[in-house]
């Protein structure tokens, strides 16, 4: 088994992506990310090996970040995407209504898709990350994230009709 300094190096970027996908947020990511490694050294001890250790670090993750959330309910605030640069206030409050709706969309998006959905979106990952977080194939990922675009894109659409 690699040693912590090891796991940290290879998987700490990945580990970053995964929850700016869920938090939207570069400072909180890093805080959740620090977080889930010291979960990780308290508990390498119980790693059986029975799953990737992207997988593992990934569900710490989820779980710090479902912490996290239960500590800190969400505020309109946090939902802001500040570094966004719009030419008129017009066209400020028009992407932040779009951005609302795909966020609401993207909430109502079953399982595995919404999940696969964030982390491409947000998270910028690739297929073959996604794949190793979700525990599949990069070709799993990439087919699961076309479908779920397909599900969202028609579900846009059946709102403009």
């Amino acid at each position: 088994m690699q040693s912590m300094d090891e796991i940290y190096q290879e998987y700490a970027r990945m580990v970053y992506k995964y929850l700016l996908s869920r938090t939207h947020r570069e400072d909180l990511a890093e805080e959740l990310t620090q977080e889930t490694f010291y979960q990780a050294l308290r508990s390498i001890d119980r790693f059986d090996e029975s799953c990737r250790i992207s997988t593992w670090l990934c569900a710490i993750a989820k779980n710090q970040h479902r912490m996290y959330c239960r500590k800190h309910p969400l505020s309109e605030e946090n939902l802001k995407e500040e570094d966004v640069v719009l030419e008129s206030a017009e066209q400020e409050a028009i992407a932040s209504i779009q951005h609302m709706d795909l966020l609401k969309k993207l909430h109502l998006c079953p399982e595995p898709f919404r999940e696969i959905l964030y982390l491409r979106i947000f998270g910028n990952l690739s297929f073959k990350e996604i794949g190793e977080i979700m525990g599949k194939t990069e070709n799993w990922a990439r087919v699961t994230f076309y479908r779920g675009k397909e599900k969202l894109r028609k579900g846009l659409m059946d709102d403009e009709e």
